[in-house]
């Protein structure tokens, strides 16, 4: 029998021929479930299904998606850069033989003894000439990669990731009219960029962590949804939180910044009237606070819902009187967390805070929608300690706090940390605290302690943020 097979069935008593036609139903899949299955694979898993039948002999070159990931980059850089089996080599190789539009590219760069970039120049130069591109990642472990000044000319971009690049675009450069998304890491903008100022008029996303000379960085963007800015000491793009799209803000300096005119906080969240999530530091509410604060702003943050700290000092009494600002006028704060991991300890002169906080009036507002209240890496401390039971007195509606003390912190302290939380009145029956005494065990002292382990950072308590936002829009 050619090329056909018996089957048996029903305990053999009937049978019937399957045709190889039959048998090779992967030969005859539809076009756009082939495309889908080669985009899902890592591109040396596409490469290999040349194998499979005459149907898919190098359809991958037609695919419109490429990932060179870390795990390919480092795979093959173990072999050099021009090596038989080398990165370069292998790249190359992959791009020779690709003959569709390239719509989406993810490319790692990898530590590797490479003199020049001028591989990767060619790789953007084809992008850029077929015009079409509309997903970029170009990530780099290696040294500072210059973009090339045909990089500029891919205006097609709706998403664009950057990592140890030299951002320098030519003075004639008008922006990417289309791009919605820009994440930008360790980026060094270049030194003139003649003062042009960058239109991103669809830009909903932009994240900028670790980027340097960023005051040259000018951009035009009023549909801004999202705005991330992390360890930027030049960040004078704090203009963008006048958008009035504006729904997350991460704004974390993790140093004091000098030089910069400050920010009024009072104007600050009057000009976000959308504002929905809010991630801040102790260093930026430092730097955006005067030397009086108001109690009440002439406009509430009426939509803000969840509230973020990152390296909170407790104990500054400039810090603690801003949060306390920012709490007295979200009337619609539903969620608080804290998050003080990588805090330095650093002499303070607490007394000021304390008493403030031992004041009657020093909150003056009841916080009728707060539920969730989480606080990672804190150091029992006494105006913590105060802090803590200011919000257990203020919020009728609170349903969960959490807390993990400080790793540092010994057993005994854990204990008393917890003792004296559990002691404190709360406005709310339905509270329960759940707290963290060690990495494996918990303490029971009048509450319901219930198995809580959480670590947020900027970056995915912002995109959690950031992510419902966007839905809601």
């Amino acid at each position: 029998m050619d090329s056909s097979v018996l089957l048996n069935i029903d305990n053999n008593t009937k049978r019937r021929f399957i045709t190889s036609t039959e048998l090779d139903r992967i030969s005859y899949l539809p076009e756009n479930l082939i495309d889908s299955i080669l985009e899902k694979l890592p591109i040396q898993d596409a490469v290999r299904t040349n194998v499979l039948s005459k149907k898919w002999e190098y359809k991958w070159t037609t695919m419109s998606s490429l990932v060179f990931d870390k795990y390919f980059s480092e795979k093959f850089a173990k072999n050099g850069v021009f090596g038989r089996n080398g990165f370069i080599r292998i790249t190359n190789q992959v791009f020779n033989f690709f003959k569709g539009p390239i719509l989406k590219l993810h490319l790692h760069i990898p530590n590797m003894a490479l003199d020049s970039f001028q591989e990767v120049d060619q790789w953007i130069l084809s992008l850029s000439r077929d015009g079409v591109i509309r997903e970029l990642v170009l990530t780099n472990s290696n040294q500072r990669y210059q973009l090339p000044r045909y990089f500029f000319h891919c205006l097609e971009l709706r998403m664009l990731e950057l990592e140890n690049c030299t951002f320098k675009p030519p003075h004639d450069f008008q922006g990417f009219l289309y791009l919605k998304d820009l994440v930008l890491k360790d980026i060094e903008f270049g030194a003139n960029l003649h003062g042009t100022i960058i239109n991103l008029p669809q830009l909903n996303v932009l994240k900028l962590c670790a980027c340097t000379n960023v005051y040259n960085f000018k951009i035009n963007s009023t549909n801004l949804v999202m705005l991330v800015v992390r360890n930027c000491p030049d960040a004078t793009l704090l203009q963008l939180l006048h958008c009035k799209c504006l729904s997350a803000v991460g704004i974390v300096f993790q140093k004091p910044i000098q030089g910069v005119e400050r920010i009024n906080l009072a104007s600050l969240l009057s000009n976000m009237p959308c504002l929905w999530g809010f991630v801040i530091d102790g260093y930026f509410l430092g730097f955006s606070i005067e030397e009086k604060i108001p109690k009440w702003l002439p406009h509430p943050a009426n939509s803000l819902k969840h509230l973020s700290l990152q390296n909170f000092k407790f104990g500054d009494l400039f810090q603690l009187q801003g949060i306390l600002c920012i709490l007295r006028n979200s009337p619609n704060l539903e969620r608080l967390d804290v998050d003080n991991e990588g805090l330095r300890n650093v002499y303070l002169d607490v007394k000021p805070a304390i008493t403030y906080l031992e004041a009657s009036d020093c909150l003056d507002q009841t916080l009728n929608r707060l539920k969730t209240i989480n606080m990672m890496h804190v150091e029992r401390s006494r105006a913590l300690l105060l802090f803590i039971k200011l919000l257990l007195d203020h919020s009728p509606t609170l349903e969960n706090i959490s807390i993990r003390p400080n790793a540092t912190a010994d057993a005994f302290e854990k204990y008393n940390f917890a003792k004296d939380v559990t002691r404190f009145p709360r406005a709310s029956s339905k509270a329960e605290l759940h707290y963290l005494y060690s990495d494996c065990m918990h303490i029971c002292c009048g509450f319901s302690f219930v198995m809580f382990c959480m670590l947020w950072n900027l970056t995915n308590v912002i995109h959690k943020i950031g992510k419902l936002v966007i839905e809601k829009f």
